[in-house]
């Protein structure tokens, strides 16, 4: 591959982390975001990454990071928040949070790279998002909308961008064992109704993710979609994905989504 400049989002550890390694491997420049990289530690500063700050939910963060790193050929959307809550009783201020960082932030560094990407005749974007928007599961119903926009966000552009260039490509990984089990937040009123099930769902989340599949397949699945002449729209990794997607093809919405309920414990 041509040297290219690469941004990636939320790069201090898990899949952002494992590409950024990767993308150093294969010879390109990267630039790696954190919130507060002066905060990393050496160990969690990989070697070849550039740190630039990054809060994707400020948007005069997000306008100095894009003027600091300049022209970019590719860039990795991976940066976001894992929430679990009954719709219910999410707060509004946690579910605003989120859109603003898995969602808008996002979009919004998009649009500021795009131009450059454009004018240049080349460009590759990769939304990192899950399978849980194509397999909507109870109490997550604020990270599936969220990671549903992102998915969508990039699907429609692509008929744009592609005449330029610029490929839009959707990564969904499965359960991945990458320590977001620790990361969540977690949302639930005192004597809340929902209070089994809720704790069923975030039992099963938790035992899937320490099984899951490790980061560094989900880089090599990302790093596909960078390298494509012509990218796909769309790419699954783990939890079976060529078998559940087979399935939720041939199976009824209904049937598609009972087996996605009894697989994470509920009746």
């Amino acid at each position: 591959m041509t040297q290219r400049t690469a941004l990636i989002t939320g790069a201090s550890s898990g899949i952002g982390g494992a590409v950024a390694a990767a993308l150093v491997a294969r010879g390109h420049r990267v630039l790696g975001t954190s919130r507060k990289p002066e905060l990393l530690d050496e160990a969690a500063r990989l070697p070849g990454v550039e740190y630039l700050p990054l809060d994707l939910t400020d948007e005069a963060s997000i306008l100095a990071c894009a003027e600091a790193a300049g022209p970019v050929d590719i860039l990795v959307n991976n940066a976001g928040e894992s929430q679990l809550g009954a719709l219910e009783e999410l707060p509004m201020d946690a579910l605003r949070r989120l859109f603003e960082l898995n969602v808008f932030g996002a979009v919004r560094l998009t649009q500021l790279l795009l131009p450059g990407m454009r004018e240049r005749r080349h460009g590759r974007v990769v939304m990192v998002g899950s399978m849980l928007a194509s397999f909507p599961l109870a109490f997550r119903s604020s990270y599936v909308a969220s990671k549903a926009a992102l998915k969508g966000f990039g699907l429609a552009a692509r008929r744009e961008l592609t005449p330029y260039g610029v490929y839009v490509s959707t990564v969904e990984p499965g359960s991945i064992r990458t320590g977001i089990s620790e990361r969540r937040t977690r949302y639930q009123a005192p004597g809340s109704p929902y209070a089994a099930e809720y704790g069923t769902v975030a039992a099963k989340l938790d035992a899937n993710e320490a099984i899951g599949i490790p980061a560094e397949k989900v880089a090599h699945t990302i790093l596909t979609a960078i390298g494509a002449q012509r990218p796909k729209a769309f790419y699954a990794v783990g939890s079976n994905a060529p078998l559940v997607f087979t399935l939720r093809r041939l199976l009824s919405h209904g049937a598609a989504e009972r087996l996605v309920t009894r697989k994470h414990g509920l009746s």
